[in-house]
């Protein structure tokens, strides 16, 4: 079974093609390229290097978010648009859970996190492998929750440095910090947990983004603004 991975979720692109659990090709970057331009030409070459054609493709598997809005609407499009013209069977993934595969042997609880901006964040919480919490919230309120676990916590994805000095104030000792390695978003780990679900209708595949958007955020104002 030959499997194409999409994740366009934030800043970093990865792609991958897997036959038969073996990765006969993976891209990642955490290069800023807009998606919109750089996700096509890289599936294409990637599929090329692999010698696959795209015909040959038994499945997608997309991550569905959180993360960038546009990201995100970019890769489910696109994997959509394959699953459909190629009549095949599409999966789609919580962003937030490829991240956290990064790190499938911690003895403790990994999280995974996206900047959200304003002192928030989208966070994944699993211990041994099962989902505990993903939401959107303040990185106050998600060490709070981790402090109150009392595991011993490894944080994955390349905005965590952008948050460590506070998490190590509040969690001392009991926090690590995954390598550079291992914080940007897999393909092939994608299709790995993609290879353990459903799939799910082409059609009623939508990006997860946890939150609402700003736009309608405004509306939500202007309406109570006026009474409704």
């Amino acid at each position: 079974m030959i499997w194409l991975g999409i994740d366009t979720s934030h800043t970093p692109l990865a792609v991958a093609v897997v036959k038969d659990g073996q990765v006969l090709a993976e891209y990642k970057s955490s290069v800023k390229v807009t998606h919109s331009i750089g996700t096509m030409p890289a599936i294409e070459e990637l599929m090329k290097k692999a010698n696959i054609q795209p015909n040959e493709l038994d499945a997608i598997a997309v991550a569905k978010g959180p993360g960038s809005y546009t990201g995100v609407r970019i890769g489910v499009t696109i994997g959509k648009t394959l699953a459909w013209t190629l009549n095949i069977p599409i999966y789609s993934v919580s962003s937030l859970q490829v991240l956290a595969g990064n790190a499938p042997y911690f003895q403790g609880t990994v999280c995974s996190i996206m900047d959200a901006r304003r002192g928030n964040v989208f966070a994944g919480i699993y211990t041994d492998g099962k989902l505990v919490k993903e939401s959107h919230m303040s990185m106050a309120d998600l060490l709070s929750t981790l402090d109150e676990m009392g595991h011993q916590v490894l944080f994955v994805g390349m905005d965590v440095a952008l948050h460590w000095e506070q998490i190590k104030d509040v969690l001392g000792d009991k926090v690590h910090q995954a390598g550079a390695s291992f914080s940007l978003p897999s393909a092939a780990v994608l299709i790995e947990i993609a290879q353990r679900m459903e799939p799910v209708s082409v059609h009623t595949t939508v990006p997860e983004y946890l939150r609402i958007t700003e736009a309608e955020a405004n509306w939500m104002k202007e309406q109570k603004k006026n009474g409704n």
